[in-house]
């Protein structure tokens, strides 16, 4: 079973490293992975955030960075240790027929730690907000799965690393985004402000 369950990793990760290579997409997904790409994005989000909800909002950006540092700690201190699975670029089988587009690293891969970290993000983001804003539910998923495919798409991450750290971010995302809600939001949501 986990023989084919990895076989079959194998091959969806070369149907969209190999398959689905197309020049923009080259162009685009290592900007997608990149930290720097979305410093305007979080810039705006601190900004939002402390200009609407004030002394909330401050609460808010700290749960979100408790939020990050839960999921990227969990990921890549605890789970990626334990495992130690190669990642593709470096995995010998791999490693001559994958295209890299990206520096490979030398960590290892299970988890994906961009993925554990961005949905983690999105899902309290969404869990907070969505019932204001619900085209949050779009936005955030659509940002957190662009990520976690850039990662496979580059050459980094199997497919099942980010979909493992993806459900990983979502939990950490739905605990720390209830904890946030009920200390900080409900009262302000219930009164309508």
């Amino acid at each position: 079973m986990l023989e084919q369950l990895l076989h079959f990793d194998h091959q969806f990760f070369l149907a969209i490293n190999q398959g689905l290579a197309n020049p923009f997409f080259d162009w685009l997904m290592p900007l997608l992975r990149n930290k720097y790409f979305w410093f305007p994005l979080y810039l705006f989000l601190i900004i939002f955030l402390v200009k609407k909800y004030r002394k909330d909002g401050i609460l808010c950006i700290i749960f979100l960075l408790v939020t990050f540092a839960l999921a990227d700690s969990i990921s890549a201190s605890l789970m990626k240790p334990i495992f130690e699975r190669l990642r593709p670029c470096n995995e010998p089988i791999f490693n001559a027929s994958i295209r890299s587009l990206v520096a490979c690293g030398t960590g290892f891969s299970f988890p994906s730690s961009h993925a554990a970290n961005h949905f983690a993000i999105a899902v309290f983001l969404t869990t907070v907000f969505a019932k204001r804003w619900k085209i949050l539910y779009y936005l955030a998923y659509g940002w957190a799965f662009s990520i976690a495919f850039a990662q496979v798409y580059v050459g980094v991450h199997f497919p099942i690393d980010v979909s493992i750290g993806a459900l990983l971010g979502c939990a950490v995302g739905y605990i720390t985004g209830s904890v946030c809600l009920m200390t900080i939001f409900e009262k302000r949501w219930n009164t309508g402000k």
